[in-house]
């Protein structure tokens, strides 16, 4: 069964940068899309970014737009999220999704498999 394992959370002030990384461990990781995900206690799991597995296409929630970059290397079963200019409102647990197809999605419940999330705080 696939596997996604995140790194690269931590602890960071406010206007520093973090990068993550998620790895799979699925055999047609190219062709399907990838997507990041965070959540904090008591809400629901937000979206915050996704790249096709169809032409590489891009899309970001309103929140990070400008600020983070979400990007793919298929050669090693990777996709990174780069995060600039931080805030204490990033402050999340942040989750790597895998679809089972190439086509994007900013839905939670399109994704079929999770990485066990890595931890982001931001400090004012």
């Amino acid at each position: 069964q696939e596997q996604l394992v995140e790194s690269g959370g931590g602890l960071v002030q406010a206007g520093g940068s973090l990068r993550l990384s998620c790895v799979s461990s699925g055999r047609t990781f190219s062709s399907r899309a990838m997507g990041w995900f965070r959540q904090v206690p008591g809400k629901e799991r937000d979206f915050v970014a996704t790249v096709s597995g169809v032409d590489g296409s891009k899309y970001y929630a309103d929140s990070v737009k400008g600020r983070f970059t979400i990007s793919r290397d298929n050669t090693k079963n990777a996709v990174y999220l780069q995060m600039n200019l931080l805030k204490p409102e990033d402050t999340a647990v942040y989750y790597c999704a895998a679809r089972t197809q190439g086509f994007s999605a900013s839905t939670s419940n399109a994704y079929a498999v999770w990485g066990q999330g890595t931890q982001v705080i931001v400090s004012s």
